[in-house]
């Protein structure tokens, strides 16, 4: 029997604000990392990741108060995106609270960085974050520093290299459809399902139950990042495993708070 789907609520971070966007473009302040965090949690949210749009842009990190001030109050897994590009950077983020690291644009730059870290930490730590642009049928290209960057690499020939390294997850996020509300890209998802085995999560797109029923029946994810639809309160963590579990998906039980 397959475990329950897990609902993750994704905070782009920007200095000391959580915002979104459209396509990665365009981020407006949707609110605070600590009370957003905060209400998730209290929703029932399974686990939470944070994402520092700016980090490998500055090459700094700013995000680890953040995530210090979520583990005393918050008590489910916490990941940390943007700008982990040494081993130390993930000591510091596993320091701070993290149980996990997505990694991107370090990982392109230096492919071996996800064995060092994976040898280090144990693959369940190591998350691969991968922004996929559609460039034609069938075919997408990785982009890194929150969309700023193009690479000229092949999701579907990056994510398989990456599994093979020690990534022990797979967070995919649909450029073309992030922000968008109207869906996710089935055929994405479905095409780096048939690449890895590790667990992979989809986001970037969704907009109603409907949505994400459809990306968990039919695309074989293991978890739906969310960001939008929580955000402004369209489905709230409640009402969206309500209409999960009506629809015979298997979902996590609250936390104990």
């Amino acid at each position: 029997m397959k475990p329950p789907i897990r609902l993750i609520a994704r905070l782009d971070i920007k200095g000391p604000n959580v915002v979104k966007g459209i396509h990665l473009e365009g981020l407006r302040v949707v609110g605070q990392p600590g009370p957003l965090a905060q209400r998730y949690y209290d929703d029932g949210v399974d686990e939470i990741i944070y994402m520092d749009t700016v980090a490998s842009l500055y090459g700094r990190n700013n995000i680890l108060p953040v995530i210090e001030n979520a583990a005393r109050e918050i008590f489910v897994p916490l990941t940390v995106g943007g700008g982990i590009r040494t081993i130390d950077d993930i000591v510091g983020a596993l320091r701070a609270g993290a149980d996990k690291v997505a990694i991107n644009t370090a990982a392109i730059a230096r492919p071996a960085f996800l064995k060092e870290a994976a040898n280090a930490f144990g693959s369940q730590c190591v998350v691969l974050s991968v922004e996929a642009k559609r460039r034609g049928p069938g075919h997408w290209e990785v982009l890194t520093d929150n969309g700023r960057e193009r690479t000229g690499v092949d999701v579907l020939q990056w994510v398989e290299e990456a599994e093979s390294l020690g990534a022990g997850e797979v967070l995919v996020t649909s450029v073309d459809a992030e922000g968008t509300r109207r869906g996710f890209d089935h055929e994405l998802f479905k095409a780096v399902r048939e690449k890895v085995s590790v667990p992979l999560i989809g986001c970037g797109g969704a907009g109603n139950a409907d949505h994400v029923i459809d990306a968990i029946t039919g695309d074989g994810l293991d978890a739906v990042a969310c960001a939008s639809v929580f955000h402004y309160t369209q489905w709230p963590v409640p009402d969206l495993k309500s209409a999960l579990a009506e629809a015979d998906i298997p979902v996590r039980p609250e936390a104990a708070q």
